[in-house]
């Protein structure tokens, strides 16, 4: 007798074309690099060497591209909190809801790992602000500028919430495209906000650092294990 396929299986079951492999885990491996580039580029941005003044030269000639200032500004306000918040938490509803109905174990985690991220964005962020004092391109006032908070939202929402629809693509090629977007966002938010001035080049990298590696911290607590990816196989 034919037996029907668990309707669990849908969240992990790749495409044919996929060759039954499902979507891959992050290496842990990454998380010492990153690591260590973002304390490379936090003592760079503290201290007043050439790095940093190398930094400021190339935030003059971003300042000065062709890019208009509308565009550029709109890139910068996708990464407010009004903005990107808002999507992942929409991404988080919507997988939940499928999860749920899908009677997942743990359907809940992935979506709880997601919302503990975002929160860590300004629990990280605020805390280096202070500390490390970088003043702010011509024309902004005080300090507090390093790591830039607009693009830590903007890279942990988006990209939490490819993480978590990931899964439930089942053509490698939509997760590939929908990856591939998410770069491109992040990297246009971090664009436009040197361009507009309101960033030096260092805060934006130090905040794609700091983020790549929550990142990489939810895509591990989110990846489904061996075991329930057997669990959920057609039998």
């Amino acid at each position: 007798m034919t037996s029907v396929p668990d309707r669990r299986s849908s969240l992990h079951a790749p495409d044919s074309q996929d060759g039954g492999r499902p979507v891959p885990g992050p290496p842990v491996w990454v998380l010492g690099p990153l690591g260590l580039l973002f304390a490379l580029l936090t003592w760079q941005a503290a201290v007043d060497g050439p790095v940093r003044r190398a930094d400021e030269r190339l935030a003059g000639e971003i300042r000065h591209s062709r890019l208009p200032a509308g565009a550029a500004e709109f890139l910068a306000d996708l990464g407010n909190l009004a903005v990107a918040v808002p999507v992942l938490l929409a991404v988080v509803v919507h997988v939940s809801w499928r999860a749920r109905r899908a009677d997942l174990p743990r359907w809940w985690v992935p979506s709880l790992a997601a919302l503990v991220a975002i929160a860590a964005v300004p629990a990280l962020v605020v805390p280096l602000k202070e500390a490390i004092g970088r003043t702010g391109p011509p024309g902004m006032a005080g300090d507090g500028y390093y790591p830039s908070g607009h693009t830590a939202t903007a890279a942990v929402a988006y990209g939490a919430a490819v993480l978590l629809l990931l899964p439930w693509l089942h053509s490698r090629y939509r997760r590939r495209e929908l990856a591939i977007g998410c770069l491109v966002l992040v990297t246009a938010v971090g664009f436009g906000l040197v361009r507009r001035g309101y960033h030096w080049p260092l805060d934006v990298a130090g905040s794609w650092c700091l983020s790549a590696m929550l990142l990489l911290g939810l895509a591990m607590v989110t990846r489904p294990s061996s075991s329930s990816d057997t669990a959920r196989q057609p039998k």
